[in-house]
């Protein structure tokens, strides 16, 4: 059985939380997330879950690491500038494998920016804001039924693969109102418990490492120095931090095809979109207007690790056309792997890309 609910994005994303088992959200309110952050406080105290108001974005994202290792599936939400204030805790959550949610319901920027108007500015901030080498995995919703299912997702992500996974929506999609389907259940995959009498940060087959919860007897020191399997700090020895930063990397690299989330629209196509978020729904207008078996779309909903295979299913493709709301990010990510050229089209301001300017874009001089 299912139900129908007319939602704003952000109270979709909440919710998705809460079905998928979210019982602690630490966090501030910033423009244009905080009803996430309202629901939350309205919502999870019925589901016997904790929600905390810290007094900045740092103490949030802390607290959000802190939950996770008592057991309990954590999650915060910001934008722009809070999002910059959480950058050094994300590190350390991805050196000590935490599983958490993080939602960026991106603005305008740089700093205060457009508090009200939609940007895709910190795709790259993501993947790599932090110092250091690792990795991470960025879900990209484009409408308010995505915003449930990928938050969802992004908790089952996270216990997974012990990585913070990064809800990368959009003013436009977090603040729209649409129609959404909601299921009695959504699947939940927890996390693999450590096994008794095995080293803490020893990793399995799939290189990632059992779950030892706090207050459940396990001896474990986590400290965001370089460890050895043990937790323990050892941050002079070159070959092992090598080892295991280099660990922490593949486990989501090499799980790179397994992650990927995307859809392929007339994969013979010569002229193929490129887009994820907000701009998807422009792309998906001018496919309809234009009914042409010619123009090619590829649906990004996992941007990181970005889905490279993705690009060989458009074999007939002769350029690739990236509409973001940002000055290119992910369009030089897309020069990388493709062989044709990549045009990017940007658009700053907080406004979507119009079907005329897409199909401008098409008709220009190739």
């Amino acid at each position: 059985m299912t139900r129908t609910e007319f939602w704003q994005g952000n109270t979709a994303c909440a919710e998705g939380a809460l079905a998928a088992g979210c019982r602690f959200f630490g966090g501030y309110p910033i423009t244009p997330s905080t009803e996430i952050a309202e629901h939350m406080a309205a919502k999870l105290p019925k589901k016997n879950g904790v929600f905390i108001q810290m007094e900045d974005e740092i103490a949030g994202i802390a607290s959000v690491i802190g939950a996770s290792w008592t057991g309990v599936r954590a999650m915060t939400a910001t934008s722009g500038p809070g999002f910059s204030l959480m950058m050094e805790n994300i590190g350390y959550a991805a050196m000590t494998e935490t599983p958490c949610v993080i939602v960026n319901v991106q603005r305008g920027g740089p700093s205060t920016g457009q508090p009200t108007m939609a940007a895709q500015g910190d795709m790259m901030q993501c993947r790599f804001g932090s110092h250091g080498d690792y990795s991470i995995i960025a879900l990209c919703p484009a409408s308010v039924q995505e915003m449930y299912e990928l938050t969802a997702k992004a908790f089952n992500l996270a216990d997974r693969f012990r990585v913070p996974v990064f809800l990368m929506a959009d003013e436009v999609i977090g603040h729209m109102r649409e129609k959404i389907t909601i299921p009695d259940t959504v699947e939940q995959v927890p996390r693999r418990e450590l096994v008794k009498g095995t080293l803490p940060f020893r990793p399995e087959s799939d290189l990632v490492p059992g779950f030892p919860q706090f207050g459940k007897g396990y001896g474990v020191h986590v400290t965001g120095l370089t460890h050895d399997e043990r937790g323990y700090p050892c941050a002079t020895n070159p070959k092992l931090h090598a080892n295991l930063v280099q660990r922490l990397v593949d486990k989501v690299e090499l799980a790179r095809h397994e992650i990927a989330d995307y859809d392929v629209v007339n994969p013979d196509a010569e002229q193929v979109f490129i887009a994820y978020g907000g701009p998807v729904r422009t792309v998906q207008q001018v496919l309809h207007d234009r009914n042409d078996k010619n123009v090619g779309f590829l649906r990004l909903r996992t941007v990181w690790p970005f889905p490279e295979n993705a690009l060989m299913e458009f074999r007939n493709a002769r350029r690739f056309l990236v509409p973001e709301m940002n000055l290119g990010q992910i369009a030089r990510e897309i020069e990388r792997h493709a062989d044709v050229p990549v045009i990017s089209l940007p658009k700053l301001g907080g406004e979507l890309h119009t079907p005329a300017e897409l199909g401008a874009a098409l008709e220009a001089k190739r």
